[in-house]
């Protein structure tokens, strides 16, 4: 069975989806099963709010570098 979850919560959408597609400006950016996304570098920055250094707040992260590569 399929269905769409449409959810701004990362951390619940990922935690029922089995497949997820993150969509950025109406175009998907990354797609993969949801342990793959849970897993990606760009999804812990910018979706849940993780680095390396730790939790970041939203207004923090510099978005505008990754949306660039990602919109071109």
């Amino acid at each position: 069975v399929t269905f769409l979850l449409a959810e701004q919560n990362t951390n619940v959408a990922l935690k029922y989806a089995t497949y997820g597609y993150i969509l950025e400006n109406g175009r998907v950016v990354l797609d993969g099963d949801a342990k793959s996304l849970r897993e990606n570098e760009d999804v812990k920055e910018f979706y849940l709010g993780l680095s390396a250094g730790g939790r970041k707040s939203y207004r923090d992260v510099k978005h505008y570098k990754r949306r660039k590569r990602w919109l071109a």
